[in-house]
């Protein structure tokens, strides 16, 4: 048996691209079980953030695996074909995965969101029923090893998620924020992440709109802002500098033939807008009006690319710690498969062999 993951990255494909493959976080458990049924694999958990979609199982062969996923998704109208995707094999999954959940392979490294973001995946495909020993087994000590790396290194030293990277562009355009303000479109995680971020940095306040109105009262109060129902923020509009775009809506939530008019009030103030989300949720056609700036996730890479360089003496660290677990796991994996050549009766699992909920 063999691991096998296939997918695309901001490394590899831009937002035009990945928003076209994101996955609804609702529908990734029913696709890992539906993946895991596919004859040639035996267990799946799918992927898919703002910055990756990634499909990890467990294949007889590797290239048998890969025949499968790709013929799997194709059946769902995603053709996985070009040099965006790539293909990962044994212990190049591993090390992948580990990296992932440690912040190593994200656009501002060392970043913290992105290992939530692989529990609730991984979560996702347990209660789908879609993994079972060696899934389990990997994504368990793929969270201990981030959890290592966390405590032992410094890479998640100063601003280690996309959106305090996206405020500190916004300092880079208005100098100090305690002058502006804030509207946040969705009431998620990303949102909450980077109204603290702003909160942090002082600005004078911040409206959050949302579809579930609740949610967006729950973050406002957290945040000590002002709940606005999302078919009525465009009454708020006209107080508004920086606009933030995070909701999980498959289409434009923000259109040029909606902002135009806006904008004419609004007097040559200029907009700052920052589309977190992939899906966007801001044409890009907006960026043709006079006074708005808009920035998709892209182009927080400079940003990233800055963190980089001031983190880069801690991969040597982090790395090495990967490189012990990577070995640790294929010695696993060497036994078992071992085990099962010989016909020798499974031992009983230990508790980090098992599916956990709540991790």
């Amino acid at each position: 048996m063999e691991l096998v993951c296939l997918g695309l990255s901001h490394r590899s494909a831009p937002v035009e691209l990945r928003e076209r493959f994101a996955i609804p976080e609702i529908q990734q458990g029913p696709l890992s079980i539906e993946l895991a049924s596919v004859p040639g694999l035996h267990e799946s958990v799918v992927i898919s953030t703002c910055n990756r979609v990634e499909f990890y199982a467990l294949a007889q062969h590797s290239s048998l695996g890969f025949e499968a996923l790709h013929a799997a998704l194709a059946q769902r109208g995603m053709e996985v074909s070009g040099d965006a995707f790539f293909q990962r094999s044994c212990d190049d999954v591993v090390r992948h995965l580990f990296r992932v959940v440690c912040g190593l392979d994200s656009m501002v490294l060392g970043e913290t969101e992105i290992l939530g973001q692989v529990k609730k995946a991984y979560s996702a495909a347990q209660e789908a029923r879609a993994t079972s020993k060696h899934l389990n087994k990997l994504f368990q000590r793929a969270f201990n090893v981030a959890k290592e790396v966390r405590t032992r290194t410094n890479i998640t030293r100063g601003s280690v998620s996309v959106g305090s990277a996206a405020v500190e562009l916004a300092e880079r355009i208005f100098g100090k924020l305690s002058g502006c303000n804030v509207m946040i479109l969705g009431a998620g995680e990303m949102s909450e992440l980077t109204a603290g971020a702003l909160q942090a940095r002082g600005v004078r306040s911040i409206f959050v709109a949302n579809r579930s109105h609740e949610r967006a009262v729950t973050l406002a109060q957290t945040m000590g802002g002002k709940a606005v129902r999302f078919e009525e923020w465009h009454d708020e509009f006209s107080e508004v500098d920086i606009l933030i775009g995070s909701t999980a809506a498959p289409h434009f939530v923000l259109t040029r033939a909606q902002l135009e008019p806006l904008m004419v009030r609004r007097r040559q103030r200029p907009l700052f807008c920052i589309d977190l989300a992939v899906p966007r949720d801001i044409d890009p056609e907006v960026n043709h009006l006079d006074d708005v700036y808009l920035y998709d996730i892209d182009s927080l890479q400079a940003i990233a690319n800055q963190s980089l360089e001031e983190r880069r003496g801690e991969l040597v660290v982090c790395e090495a710690l990967i490189q012990k677990h990577v070995q640790d796991f294929r010695a696993w994996l060497d036994t078992e498969a071992k085990r099962a050549s010989q016909g020798l009766p499974e031992f009983q699992r230990r508790s980090e062999d098992s599916p956990v909920h709540g991790v």
